[in-house]
């Protein structure tokens, strides 16, 4: 049997071996990153000779924690190694590559022990004893040094992006306030070229996502909306507050989004993310007026609550969400276009649907009947029965009442009577 006290001492004498050529194993590990992680020496010169003090201190510290029988556990990570970290989050990136340079660092070391070891120990038990041991002991100091070094990452990358976005907003909400600012200034502080086409959305949380970072969320169902259309470079987003972001994409030509594109992105998206649209718009002035025929369709979904669809835009209900600036006048109009029709049960919901397909198809009961699966008679049915509810033929007034049965689908019992 191995003994325990001749292991750690065997341990001991490795790491004494390696913490003499602590320096040349830095430039190694410099020289493996430039490999496997070439962006994390193909960088500013500062930055690298940043990584190259972390590694330098990773190592020294590792050495004595084997070399004087250390518990990894009450091991802080070097200081060098948590300012490397916060570069790295300043900088974008992704801190996948920081927990890999670790482990690949931490993979080479060993072999380097494994090596020291084979050329001082002839006994193959205490060898397998002693790399157990040094093993056991790597990888606990990794995973205490790696817990230490992303939540500084993550704290600074919070920080980083807070203040980067306060900035932005403040530029924004001058530009869209319409204040005389120079375009190169602006287009430098914001990161985006204003000189084009510009499509605006508004993204949100309905409610407070159960997953947390809500913000990070609505950054990716930008980014993966961004991928399918013709744009001319990165959006520009700003938090507009803590669950709500601004959007504006860059595009090549005026377009919208497919709904199907839409509808496959929200499907990947948390159930609470909502999102609409403005119309394109050229230059300075279209970029703030696709924002506020945006902020116009939000209004109309955030009245509409919960059955609202989760994907507007203001092609489609430009003329009813221009209606939400005043919610209690719009209730008023429509109870005073359409009578009791507007109530709030199954069954004025039925003829209102009917109606409206109805004129939507030119008043056609073949077309609507069509359309809604039903047969002929049934649809002539309702459309009689709404009409009795009027008090009137749905000829007179025809567009007031279309516009107020679109008001009804859409907004629902925001402007509709209790039963």
């Amino acid at each position: 049997m191995v003994d325990d006290a001749e292991v750690a001492a065997q341990v001991a004498r490795v790491a004494d071996g390696l913490s003499e050529r602590v320096s040349e194993l830095t430039v190694e590990m410099v020289e493996l990153y430039a490999r496997e992680l070439p962006h994390l020496v193909n960088d500013d010169e500062s930055v690298v000779s940043l990584l190259s003090a972390s590694l330098f201190q990773n190592l020294d510290t590792a050495f004595r924690i084997f070399q004087h029988g250390i518990d990894p556990a009450r091991v802080e990570a070097p200081a060098a190694a948590m300012e490397y970290a916060r570069r790295l989050a300043q900088r974008g990136t992704p801190v996948i590559d920081l927990i890999r340079a670790y482990y690949l660092g931490q993979t080479a070391i060993l072999n380097h022990a494994l090596e020291e070891g084979t050329r001082r120990i002839d006994d193959p038990k205490l060898l397998g004893a002693m790399m157990g041991k040094a093993l056991t002991g790597a990888f606990a100091f990794i995973d205490r040094v790696t817990q230490q070094v992303v939540s500084a990452y993550q704290e600074e990358r919070d920080r980083w992006l807070l203040n980067r976005n306060a900035v932005r907003a403040a530029r924004v909400r001058e530009l869209l306030d319409g204040d005389t600012l120079e375009i190169d200034t602006l287009e430098a502080a914001l990161g985006y070229r204003l000189r084009g086409t510009h499509l605006a959305m508004i993204v949100w949380h309905a409610v407070e996502p159960q997953q947390g970072n809500a913000l990070g969320s609505l950054q990716s169902v930008t980014a993966a909306l961004g991928e399918d259309l013709p744009t001319t470079g990165a959006p520009l987003l700003v938090p507009a507050d803590e669950r709500c972001a601004w959007v504006w994409f860059p595009l090549e030509k005026p377009t919208l989004p497919e709904e199907e594109q839409v509808q496959r992105v929200l499907t990947k998206a948390e159930p609470t993310v909502r999102l609409v649209f403005g119309d394109p718009g050229d230059g300075i002035e279209g970029f703030r007026r696709s924002h506020r025929q945006a902020g116009r369709v939000h209004a109309l979904s955030t009245a509409a609550g919960e059955q609202c669809e989760r994907a507007l835009t203001f092609h489609d209900v430009g003329a009813i969400a221009l209606m939400t600036s005043d919610l209690h006048a719009t209730r008023s109009w429509v109870t005073d276009t359409l009578g009791a029709l507007a109530t709030d049960d199954e069954q004025h919901e039925r003829l209102r649907e009917t109606l409206l397909v109805f004129l939507s198809t030119g008043s056609s009961y073949t077309a609507a009947a069509a359309k809604l699966t039903m047969h002929k008679n049934s649809v002539q049915y309702r459309v009689r029965k709404a009409e009795e509810t009027l008090g009137r033929a749905v000829t007179d007034n025809r567009l007031d009442v279309e516009l107020a049965l679109r008001l009804c689908q859409r907004l629902g019992s925001a402007v509709l009577a209790a039963s």
